[in-house]
């Protein structure tokens, strides 16, 4: 995702007096500045800062989500809806299949020592921000086994 698409999509929510997509998605533009002033980039945030800035966020909303007490509808609701709108910015992530066969294929050797730190050593710096760090785990146990 550009940072400068979601400046324009921040300035339509405004425009559209949509408050709940407007502050998701003002959540996501300072939590994107921030990094980049913390790497020392702010004049050049890049695709893949603020993809992973959005994944950060949507792993934090899903958290939320997860610890809501069950009797409160409204704050469930509220993050539900956030949850939505970040998923639509949110990189398209590979699947189990897409993740074996990129593994197989490129750390054919690394595989055939069958450690399973050593794979994820070396996997988790190719696919990382590609591939739900919990589905890499799962492929890289089978194929362990």
């Amino acid at each position: 995702m550009q940072f400068e698409q979601l400046q324009k999509d921040m300035v339509a929510a405004m425009k559209a007096r949509d408050k709940e997509r407007k502050e998701a998605i003002s959540s996501l533009i300072a939590a994107a500045k921030k990094v980049a002033i913390d790497e020392g980039c702010r004049d050049n945030i890049g695709e893949e800062l603020v993809n992973r800035v959005i994944l950060k966020e949507l792993k934090t909303i899903q958290e939320q989500l997860d610890t809501c007490p069950a009797q409160r509808d409204d704050l469930r609701a509220e993050y539900q809806g956030r949850y939505d709108i970040v998923k639509e910015y949110a990189p398209a992530m590979m699947s189990a299949d897409e993740v074996r066969a990129v593994i197989t294929k490129k750390f054919a050797e690394v595989l055939a020592t069958k450690n399973k730190g050593q794979i994820m050593k070396a996997v988790m710096g190719e696919l990382k921000g590609k591939a739900d760090g919990k589905v890499i785990n799962q492929v890289v146990a089978q194929l362990c086994q």
